[in-house]
């Protein structure tokens, strides 16, 4: 089913309180930084984890990918809650290569990860959805370049930082942010939720 998109580019949930000042929504996540920086925007919101299949299909493109798991977030929050209170979700991928790197399973796997990622620019893509009586989404795009990096240096990050629920094993607000010689695009956008596009989405709440 196609998406709108925008013109440019455990407790039981409770109901929350609507008032002239305050837009309330779920947030379909349970990831920290997407809560942290979602408050940067003086959002009210209650956090519920969204449990989807992240799984690529056959030679999907990655932004077709990431659009696709975002809305399935926040069609199953929804399901979930049971009410028609908006909601946002978000899903991040970072590519190579055309290829989509996603979360490693295991600390090997995010060596190798970010071994692939050394020396060498990659994409990350992070698609928004706000679903109130339809699903509308935009797409963040960030370009970042690595250093050179070898396997002990790529190994000692992984040991010392969470790079398991990370895509691409790693986080730019962390020690990789060490790694990094160029950026173009969204730095909250890499952290997991692109700022201004989310801004502009919440925007059609009021």
């Amino acid at each position: 089913t196609d998406i709108p998109r925008l013109d440019h580019s455990e407790e039981p949930p409770v109901s929350p309180r609507v008032s002239a000042n305050v837009i309330t929504l779920y947030l379909a996540s349970r990831s920290p930084r997407r809560r942290e920086l979602l408050q940067q925007l003086g959002q009210s919101f209650l956090q519920i984890e969204a449990d989807v299949a992240e799984v690529p299909a056959n030679a999907e493109p990655a932004l077709d990918y990431v659009r696709r798991v975002a809305l399935d977030k926040a069609w199953a929050v929804r399901k979930r809650v049971g009410d028609t209170i908006p909601v946002l979700s978000a899903d991040t991928e970072v590519v190579l290569d055309h290829h989509i790197l996603g979360k490693p399973a295991t600390l090997d796997e995010a060596v190798h990860m970010l071994q692939s990622l050394a020396g060498r620019e990659h994409q990350v893509h992070t698609a928004v959805v706000l679903l109130t009586d339809k699903p509308v989404n935009v797409v963040s795009s960030s370009r970042v370049w690595f250093r050179p990096l070898n396997e002990k240096q790529c190994r000692q990050y992984c040991v010392t930082n969470k790079p398991l629920d990370k895509a691409g094993a790693y986080g730019i607000q962390d020690q990789a942010a060490g790694f990094i010689t160029r950026f173009e695009g969204s730095y909250s956008g890499v952290m997991g939720l692109p700022l201004v596009e989310t801004r502009e989405l919440l925007n059609r709440l009021q």
